[in-house]
């Protein structure tokens, strides 16, 4: 069973109606908007560090040389 822990947020006047109208429209409590922000905010984060990881690895992978999977069966022989 999922439990709440409850927190005060200070929130600048815009932000605070714009969340108020999204629950509104959504017919949904604030609560559930906040929560619904704070995932969508997470996981487009966890989305950017893995491009930028990928990027990383791609990088360093051209760099050696490795361009296709054959490239990469190749290099890890040696």
């Amino acid at each position: 069973m999922a439990t709440a822990i409850k927190k005060t947020i200070s929130l600048p006047p815009e932000l605070a109606k714009e969340a108020e109208n999204i629950a509104r429209e959504e017919k949904k409590p604030l609560s559930a908007v906040i929560q619904d922000a704070l995932r969508y905010f997470r996981k487009a984060r966890l989305k950017d560090e893995f491009f930028q990881t990928r990027n990383y690895w791609s990088r360093i992978a051209k760099e050696k040389g490795i361009l296709t999977e054959d490239d990469l069966k190749r290099y890890l022989k040696k």
